[in-house]
């Protein structure tokens, strides 16, 4: 910890830890584990986006696969050179839709490498059991094109038919070699993260965290945000700022937590209204892109807005008209959630629900703590990137952060446990509960939405049992013999045991 305290600034921070995983890796996840809340912002967000910036200029080791167009037809051989076959987890992801900072070609393999990492302190699944994978297709990014140091195939991105053919080959292969694993697709574009999930996820048990991981992270959140108003989720009015992968997600799983209370499909999606970069998503609009589609308004359901265009409508007219109370920011638009939205917002509800997501920290739609300042704080706030507490009128404020890690990593221990085949809406409604549940009454008191990230352990499991009882119970999973779901669950949750080494007694020491 010495060595890591005296490193100038986090970019060094995150090299120090990923050269400490490479040489041992049980020592490094015991020092994850003991420094939880410090660390975990080095080695996945926000510090992980510049790492995967600088990937060519800070690389040391390989780590993971790295799958192209040259290599796609030789994925058996690969699985057999690998120093483990028991893989469980892969996250895989092609670099094109990173972060908040969009194709960063192989310089991607950085995100499923601090996922999985995530997985084994967060869960405990074996890091043995854990496998990155980037897909290099290319990349459009012309600045990477030409750097010397880029590592990847230096090409414009697969379109169309290659890519389509290239990604049936490339899940072929992977099932071919481990027909149990769980395969998390991450960081695609966001036309390919809804395709190659509707088109994959009864082929091979997987999911995509940036559209299912946010959504469920979403709504456990906006459900402990109902316990401290003491209203019903049914009761608000959700407008999810920005229309790819996240938001869609979002939206989509706002759906579900609403049809579960009780409301028709329809009646659910009359309570959301969706925006995107040309405006909230209406049936009138040119060119809505198929997986938004759901989310498009009627003409019908806008009579009496008070608006200049019905077929712009912008984030404050949606805000006026719709009398939104819950607002939840994957823009990647920093500063877009200004004074006048948080006035707005303000109006329509004395408690309002305010999450500006985005991450990096760069691209926060607003910095949580001028929210609460603006509100007094009164309104109900979360950030995608960790911030330090505010205090207001004497009385301090944590900013509950809103991080996936809450949810996929239980998820995939659940699916494991219960070796589930297709992983369902309904097992990521189940996560998202089981994420309100961990919340203690303590901590609601204090307008927390979300437990403190040093505790992700213990809602991890949480998760997990939500999961797998939930698979059980739909018949999609396979019932254990002992009947202890609980027993189940820990017996699988592996914990690095690095015990500190002393002197005997009476030894010298140089």
């Amino acid at each position: 910890k010495e060595n890591y305290d005296r490193k100038p600034n986090d970019i060094e921070k995150y090299i120090f830890l990923r050269a400490l995983q490479d040489r041992n890796e049980v020592l490094f996840y015991a020092l994850i584990r003991k420094y939880l809340a410090e660390m975990l912002p080095i080695i996945y967000t926000p510090t992980v986006g510049e790492a995967v910036e600088k990937h060519g200029h800070i690389y040391r080791r390989a780590r993971g696969l790295f799958i192209s167009p040259d290599n796609v037809n030789r994925i058996d051989d690969m699985a057999q050179r690998l120093p483990s076959r028991k893989i469980e987890i892969i996250v895989v992801t092609d670099g094109h839709g990173i972060l908040g900072i969009g194709d960063q070609g192989v310089g991607g393999m950085g995100i499923p490498v601090g996922k999985l990492a995530l997985y084994t302190v967060g869960a405990g699944i074996h890091p043995s059991a854990c496998l990155p994978i980037c897909l290099d297709v290319g990349t459009d990014n012309e600045n990477l094109l030409a750097d010397p140091l880029y590592l990847g195939r230096k090409h414009e991105r697969l379109k169309g038919k290659e890519y389509s053919d290239f990604i049936k080959s490339f899940v072929e292969g992977i099932k071919r070699n481990f027909p149990r694993v769980i395969l998390q697709w991450e960081d695609f574009s966001k036309q390919n993260a809804f395709s190659n999930l509707d088109n994959y996820r009864e082929k091979i048990t997987s999911f995509n965290d940036d559209i299912q991981g946010t959504g469920a992270m979403v709504l456990g959140g906006i459900i402990s945000a109902m316990k401290i108003k003491k209203t019903k989720l049914i009761d608000q009015k959700l407008l999810v700022y920005g229309a790819g992968a996240a938001g869609i997600g979002i939206a989509r799983q706002l759906r579900d937590g609403l049809i579960q209370d009780g409301l028709s499909r329809q009646e659910a999606l009359d309570r959301i209204f969706v925006l995107d970069s040309k405006g909230l998503l209406t049936e009138g609009r040119d060119r809505i892109d198929d997986y938004k589609r759901e989310f498009a308004k009627p003409g019908h359901l806008l009579n009496g807005w008070l608006t200049e265009n019905l077929y712009s409508l912008t984030l404050e007219d949606t805000i006026k008209n719709a009398g939104i109370t819950a607002l939840i920011g994957v823009s990647a638009i920093p500063g877009s959630f200004n004074d006048r939205v948080i006035d707005l917002m303000l109006k329509n509800s004395p408690e309002p629900v305010i999450f500006p997501l985005s991450n990096p920290t760069s691209k926060s739609e607003a910095d949580p703590r001028r929210i609460l300042e603006r509100t007094g704080g009164r309104a109900i706030v979360s950030s995608g990137s960790p911030f330090p507490p505010v205090t207001i009128g004497g009385r301090e404020y944590r900013i509950g952060q809103g991080n996936n890690a809450f949810i996929f990593p239980g998820l995939g221990l659940g699916v494991i446990a219960a070796k589930t085949g297709v992983i369902t809406d309904g097992l990521f409604t189940a996560a998202a509960s089981a994420l309100a549940e961990a919340v203690p009454e303590s901590d609601l008191n204090n307008r927390y939405i979300y437990p403190p990230v040093e505790k992700i352990f213990d809602v991890s499991y949480r998760v997990a049992l939500a999961v797998y009882r939930k698979a059980i119970g739909d018949q999609s999973g396979v019932p254990i013999e002992n009947g202890n779901p609980e027993e189940t669950i820990k017996r699988r949750m592996w914990i690095p045991d690095y015990p500190e080494l002393v002197p005997a007694a009476g030894t010298l020491r140089s």
